[in-house]
């Protein structure tokens, strides 16, 4: 019983999916700013295409 209370009480595992769950919402941001300066690139580059 001791253990499960223990077990119970530990909140190094909280802390660790807390962390993972900040790197996950960092990387779709990443990922979110990274496509959409993609496609703003990609339309520069068309745009200065036509011009020339």
């Amino acid at each position: 019983m001791k253990n499960v209370m223990k077990f119970l009480k530990n909140k190094s595992g909280a802390t660790a999916i807390e962390y993972g769950l900040i790197a996950a919402l960092i990387a779709v941001a990443v990922i979110g700013g990274v496509s959409q300066l993609g496609q703003s690139a990609n339309s520069t580059f068309n745009q200065v295409s036509a011009a020339m």
